[in-house]
């Protein structure tokens, strides 16, 4: 195991009903889950056009243990997926950041794993944290978490709003955009799955990505069904979905490992204060919602 996936499994490990009458009717009724197209390792179709990654292993897990009768929906991209949640034609959305915008039309389960964005370059190029590249072209996920709180934090970057992250690195790779703002996972699954050499990860962005099951507004008892599973998910059986989707080698021979050296290092403190989060996600668990 490389020593960034070593750093990207153990960051994860550490980031983590009765139905009433009303909203949700219970596991008879159908959920629909909206899967997003494109967000490896944890949501993603397929060439085949099977619906795969983390998230969707985890949900299964979950969807047996609440006895869920879950529909899938066509992939789509994460904004029109959101979008569909919010007008309820979807009832459930995968690897979601909570937020105050997102929180005005969906409810959020305990976060399942947690996971860093970084500030990814060309290798070529010197490396420039976020706060120099003034009027240049840098990419992020449209209606992603991180997008807001990018522009907000950088408002002199010229900001990209792209569907997803392998739009935004493959921007980078063929130079139409300086920089990109994506999350480590992602990174390292587009990099390996679709071979795009050249790319280094320079910066981390200050940004924690932990990723939840969204619900809609109206159905409080799904999410608290959801929440039960997860709480009562045996550790062992959690760590391994983590590991397989995030602990697989990729062909990264070619990435200088000064540079996974650097993002653990970097990461160092943000490790422990996960592990303090966790310590505190345990206790509120054992109170209940």
């Amino acid at each position: 195991m490389s020593p960034f996936r070593a750093w990207l499994v153990a960051a994860a490990l550490s980031g983590a009903a009765t139905c009433a009458a009303a909203g949700w009717a219970g596991p008879s009724q159908p959920v629909r889950f909206a899967p997003e197209r494109d967000y490896g390792p944890f949501v993603f179709q397929r060439e085949d056009g099977r619906i795969d990654g983390l998230s969707v292993e985890m949900l299964g897990l979950l969807q047996e243990r609440a006895s869920l009768n879950v529909h899938t929906l066509p992939a789509r991209p994460l904004k029109e997926q959101l979008e569909a949640l919010r007008r309820r034609e979807a009832d459930l959305v995968s690897s979601l950041r909570a937020t105050p915008e997102r929180g005005e039309y969906a409810l959020f389960t305990l976060p399942y794993v947690s996971v860093p964005a970084v500030v990814v370059m060309r290798a070529d190029r010197p490396e420039r944290r976020l706060a120099a590249l003034t009027g240049e072209p840098v990419a992020v996920g449209l209606g992603y978490a991180v997008e807001p709180v990018m522009r907000r934090r950088y408002p002199t970057v010229a900001w990209q709003g792209v569907s997803d992250d392998a739009v935004a690195l493959r921007g980078v790779l063929h130079r139409r955009f300086e920089a990109a703002v994506v999350d480590a996972a992602s990174f390292a699954h587009v990099v390996a799955t679709q071979r795009l050499d050249g790319l280094r990860v320079v910066a981390p962005a200050d940004f924690e990505y932990a990723l939840s099951f969204a619900v809609r507004k109206d159905w409080p008892e799904l999410r608290e069904a959801l929440d039960d599973a997860i709480r009562s998910l045996p550790g062992a059986q959690r760590q391994a979905v983590l590991r397989r989707w995030l602990a697989e080698p990729p062909p990264l021979q070619r990435t200088p490992w000064a540079t996974w050296l650097g993002v653990a290092l970097l990461l160092a403190g943000l490790l422990m204060a996960l592990a303090a989060a966790g310590r505190g996600l345990r206790r509120r668990s054992g109170q209940g919602d």
